[in-house]
């Protein structure tokens, strides 16, 4: 048993240190100790997402409590990290620091290669490499939900001077009845169709992801009557 300072207000550090001692080898807890980055890859998800849904409650209590579990998360994440002989909560704080300082050269003064810079896609491809779409569009999260995917890839793409048009409503009508058919060209049709409303949802400026959800919460609060 290992007892902890009580104090009036707990700090940053303090995490990093509970965090250490629930992964000890010897003394920690046996569920924190044995994880590992994929065995807690959902956990990271669930708790962004929880946090999302405080912001969309706008509830202050429930946001202070989702993002000390996002930041929990965090640290977790950053010891294992440390364990590994790799870069720890420091190394992380410091990146996270100079890259912030490097992509706001409006703010904290030019560095060097970014005069008369000010858009952050520009300087974070700058920073990256990136020089190509190819190499923008291969940097999108594959972890995104579909929809929010598709959206960043169209952006990106656009950027480049590629713009997915939304096409036309025959051709949208003929995809949904090929993905009303079946067989193996449906899921193909299917995706085709969600990319393309996608792209429908940019040409009007609204957020396909925040549509479809306040879509989902309309439907859940007034589901259709079930057919005898």
């Amino acid at each position: 048993m290992i007892e902890y300072p009580q104090k009036a207000r707990y700090t940053a550090e303090d995490l990093v240190a509970i965090i250490a001692i629930l992964r000890d080898p010897e003394n920690g807890c046996p569920w924190d100790r044995v994880q590992t980055h994929a065995s807690i890859r959902m956990n990271f998800l669930e708790e962004a997402y929880e946090a999302v849904d405080a912001i969309d409650l706008q509830d202050p209590e429930l946001l202070c409590e989702e993002l000390g579990d996002v930041l929990m998360q965090v640290v977790f994440h950053a010891r294992m990290e440390e364990e590994a002989g790799r870069n720890g909560w420091a190394e992380i704080c410091d990146g996270v620091c100079r890259k912030l300082i490097w992509r706001h050269p409006h703010i904290f003064g030019s560095q060097t290669g970014t005069e008369g810079i000010n858009d952050w896609d520009t300087l974070k491809n700058m920073e990256k490499g990136r020089t190509t779409m190819e190499a923008d569009l291969a940097s999108v999260p594959r972890a995104l939900p579909a929809l929010m995917r598709a959206a960043k890839l169209q952006k990106r793409a656009a950027r480049h001077g590629a713009e997915s048009s939304a096409c036309e409503p025959e051709q949208l009508a003929r995809l949904a009845q090929d993905a009303a058919r079946g067989g193996p060209q449906a899921e193909q049709a299917m995706g085709q169709l969600l990319f393309e409303a996608v792209a429908l949802a940019r040409a009007a400026g609204i957020n396909p992801e925040q549509a479809l959800a306040r879509y989902n919460d309309a439907f859940e609060q007034n589901p259709p009557h079930p057919t005898v």
